[in-house]
């Protein structure tokens, strides 16, 4: 199997493990195409009245996750980080928006090809006692 399509299977499993999750905690969940910017799922409640877009990232161990070279590009009130993603036993890590941009990493211009920063979140940042498994943050 290639790199390519065994990063695809880890990212639809986080995805479909995550869209899972959140089903089996009252939410009617609905996947967006893959690959589109945004969004990998949105949310809601019975009635309608809470509404949100989740990011999904998924990763077969404790490793960083690429935000890419613009922070403004990111647009997911809630992202859902799953490690070992294709395990019997995946963890997720529940962040808001807010968080991931706080708690990000980035490289200078001057460090990139492109001229433009790298953002990243390192592993330590999201594997927090707050973060792990935090399901009951997503009522708020």
């Amino acid at each position: 199997m290639t790199d390519v399509k065994s990063n695809q299977a880890t990212g639809n499993a986080a995805l479909h493990y995550a869209a899972w999750q959140l089903s089996r905690r009252g939410w009617n969940v609905m996947p967006t195409a893959r690959n589109a910017k945004g969004s990998d799922l949105f949310c809601s409640n019975d009635d309608e009245s809470i509404i949100f877009g989740v990011q999904s990232k998924g990763v077969t161990k404790r490793d960083t996750i690429p935000l890419g070279t613009n922070l403004e590009n990111l647009r997911s009130k809630w992202w859902i980080i799953t490690i070992l993603a294709k395990s019997d036993n995946p963890v997720c890590y529940i962040l808001s928006l807010d968080e991931v941009k706080e708690l990000c990493l980035h490289s200078p211009p001057e460090r990139n090809a492109n001229g433009r920063p790298s953002h990243w979140l390192s592993a330590s940042k999201y594997d927090q006692p707050q973060f792990r498994e935090a399901w009951d943050r997503l009522s708020d």
